[in-house]
């Protein structure tokens, strides 16, 4: 079909995504946990970097002999960088060392400071498009971080005595600042090492993290007792990608899995997300695939994840063919594996151009509230991208230029499945399970790509059960 005629059938179908959001504030309240944190934003050129590899020596040999991704030096950091500008993809290292963290802050020059953390992304991004109550999980909130926060009453939290506030009202001044340096890098840069150039293919980002709280999952029992006493309409799960199997982040993932299930089981009709980040430590990743994944209703989940996911749960094949090739087609498949293999009810992908679910057909949101919700969550996020905070008014203003990319991908897959309607209704079926597929809003130039995934996944879910 000609791609003029798909772009003005899915610019009509955006057209639900206003009365979508404005029908957000009847979810009444959700809960978001684990991890929130400041992040420090740098916007880092081609220049910048490769001013940081000569400043450092680093030959092309040792930028790309990667044989750990833990921060442990300097150059570390620098080659985790050039690796995720080079390919365009998003990663996430830990640094252990206070001292190795003190020097990354004296070679990094940040444009401003925000809330960080999947749980802290999603608490700001639903309390923003209007969710009634979203009590958010924090294990440190001194100023500096509750200056993060939006300035919303409907943003709470606990403070030291364990009551609860608006969460940017809360000063726990005992409370030590979690900030994390979230690198940015733009589409088109380039670096040049030994004459050799790289041109970033993708604007992305890459995260260097020293958090001892989140690294050791330190919960507030503040939160923990007030939310199993609290009737939810979602609560949002995340944090745990920074845990080492070395300081016992087994043990700690299979002690919240028990916490998990007493909370499902006070909450029946909750739904739980889970929302998948990328994940260095083999075991940790695992002990997430086989212990938390099976215990949420729904995750959220981008390519360089799913295929990350897909090794530890004993798809090599195919996790080499989605890295080789990363298609929608392929990234199906690979859905339909995680699925199979961990019992999740729904999954939701977002990758460049294109959002899937993949969902049961008992899921307690239909196919259809799922795909009004994820086009609310595409116009929500584009917002996002193209002003770099989230504003109602932006949201409602932004005028959908459908994603290319997402229509070629969509096309490809409704005939895959030989099902023609896919490309214009974006709903179709998948083995024994509801698909719904969205192409995206294209944003050329995004300010700020940092949390757009967590946003997605949060907004899709309550804009759906609005």
């Amino acid at each position: 079909m000609d791609t003029t005629v798909l772009k003005k059938i899915w610019k009509e179908k955006y057209q639900i995504a206003a009365p979508q959001f404005e029908k957000i504030s009847n979810v009444q309240a959700v809960a978001t946990g684990f991890n929130a944190n400041i992040d420090a934003i740098c916007q880092m050129s081609g220049e910048s970097l490769s001013k940081l590899i000569a400043a450092e020596n680093l030959s092309l040999n040792e930028l790309e002999n990667i044989d750990h991704t833990a921060i442990l030096t300097l150059k570390d950091f620098i080659k985790g960088i050039f690796k995720a500008f080079r390919l365009g993809i998003a990663e996430e290292w830990i640094c252990e060392d206070e001292k190795v963290y003190e020097l990354l802050k004296s070679n990094i020059e940040c444009s401003h400071l925000q809330i960080g953390g999947q749980g802290g992304i999603m608490a700001n991004a639903l309390s923003t498009v209007g969710v009634q109550k979203v009590f958010v999980h924090t294990n440190s909130l001194p100023k500096l971080q509750a200056d993060q926060f939006v300035k919303c009453n409907n943003l709470i939290s606990f403070d030291e005595k364990g009551k609860a506030k608006p969460a940017y009202k809360i000063n726990r001044k005992n409370d030590l600042p979690l900030i994390h340096f979230i690198i940015e890098f733009k589409r088109g840069d380039m670096v040049i090492v030994e004459g050799k150039k790289f041109r970033c293919p993708r604007a992305n980002r890459f995260i260097a993290t020293y958090d001892p709280l989140n690294l050791n999952l330190v919960l507030d029992e503040s939160f923990m007792k007030n939310m199993l006493q609290t009737k939810l309409d979602f609560v949002f799960l995340s944090g745990f990608h920074a845990l080492l199997s070395k300081k016992g982040g087994v043990k700690l993932i299979k002690t919240i899995a028990k916490k998990i299930k007493s909370w499902k089981k006070e909450n029946p009709e909750t739904v739980f997300h889970l929302e998948i980040a990328s994940t260095q430590d083999v075991s940790i990743r695992r002990a997430i695939a086989e212990e938390l994944v099976p215990l949420a209703d729904s995750i959220g989940i981008n390519e360089r994840e799913t295929i990350d996911l897909l090794h530890v749960l004993d798809f090599p094949a195919l996790a080499k063919r989605c890295d080789e090739n990363t298609t929608a087609e392929n990234l199906l498949k690979a859905l339909a594996k995680i699925k199979e293999k961990t019992g999740v009810k729904r999954i939701q992908l977002h990758i460049f151009g294109l959002y899937m679910t993949l969902q049961d057909k008992n899921f307690p949101i239909t196919a259809k509230q799922n795909l009004a919700g994820m086009l609310t969550a595409a116009v929500v996020g584009a917002s996002k991208a193209k002003t770099g905070s989230l504003e109602k008014h932006d949201v409602l203003e932004i005028k959908p230029d459908v994603s290319d990319v997402g229509l070629i991908e969509l096309e490809s897959l409704a005939i895959l499945l030989d099902q023609p309607n896919l490309i214009t209704e974006g709903i179709g079926r998948y083995i024994s399970w509801d698909l719904i597929a969205v192409p995206t809003i294209l944003i050329e130039n995004p300010i700020s790509l940092v949390g757009m995934g967590d946003t997605i996944s949060s907004v899709s879910l309550v804009a759906a059960r609005s």
